[in-house]
């Protein structure tokens, strides 16, 4: 909890020195990247493969790469906005510990954030790997391989399943990352929940670990979250503009 009187998101950042960021979608919708829970998301547009079914059933496996095919050259198409870049400005500044996402997309690392500073608790889409041998392609290796006519692409190396760098259905989050991401969250003096609703676990805890090591707690989503009414900020609005004018009244580049 902070000792300061009334403070403002502003006086927490520049008052912080290990900030760590715990982003969702919300970050990315201003990207142009739906919301998996959104009316035009993948959750109400296309259920997401069961590992189970997708490593036994060719036709699933099949479905799922014409999917990819169609999305993934829109994704490549997706810019950081200006909630990632102030994250990066962040980090510049000497601010930043580092950030942790519940989004595959990227923007992170494409806003030039430090790729050892991001753990991606749901992976990543651009990443594809095999599930025998463990070998891993790139996004754009792959989408190559399928604008050739592979319809059930697989592993070069051992003839196995490809599957993608993301979290499937049925599958739990690599213990690397959620060890990683409790790490830091113990280390934060000031944990920034931006754009996530905070329902799904383990993400959903780990504000109040940092909450638990002293560290203030400020959420910026547009809806509500159960986190609300312990923070010490709660800002309700877009990620871009609420951080970027930060980063622009701190002088931060």
């Amino acid at each position: 909890m902070t000792d300061m009187a009334d403070p403002t998101l502003m006086d927490l950042v520049r008052r912080a020195e290990r900030i760590v960021a715990l982003t969702g979608a919300g970050i990315s919708t201003e990207s142009g990247i739906p919301d998996y829970r959104g009316p035009n998301g993948l959750w109400a547009t296309q259920k997401p493969p069961e590992l189970g079914d997708y490593e036994t059933n060719e036709a699933a496996r099949i479905g799922f790469w014409q999917e990819r095919r169609a999305r993934y050259p829109q994704m490549l198409e997706r810019q950081p906005n200006s909630g990632h870049l102030a994250l990066t400005a962040f980090e510049h500044a000497g601010k930043l510990l580092g950030i942790i996402t519940q989004n595959i997309d990227g923007l992170h690392q494409k806003a030039g954030s430090d790729p050892d500073r991001v753990i991606e608790l749901h992976g990543t889409t651009h990443e594809v790997r095999c599930m025998s041998c463990g070998r891993r392609y790139t996004g754009i290796d792959i989408q190559g391989r399928l604008d050739n006519g592979e319809i059930d692409p697989r592993c070069l190396a051992c003839g196995g399943v490809l599957r993608s760098g993301t979290i499937l259905f049925g599958e739990a989050l690599p213990k690397s990352a959620i060890e990683r991401a409790l790490a830091l969250s113990q280390e934060a003096d000031l944990m920034l929940v931006i754009g996530t609703s905070l329902v799904v676990n383990p993400a959903a805890r780990l504000p109040l670990i940092a909450m638990r090591g002293g560290a203030w707690i400020a959420v910026v989503n547009r809806e509500p979250t159960a986190l609300d009414e312990h923070a010490d900020i709660v800002v309700r609005g877009d990620a871009g503009p609420t951080l970027g004018a930060i980063v622009q009244a701190l002088g931060y580049s």
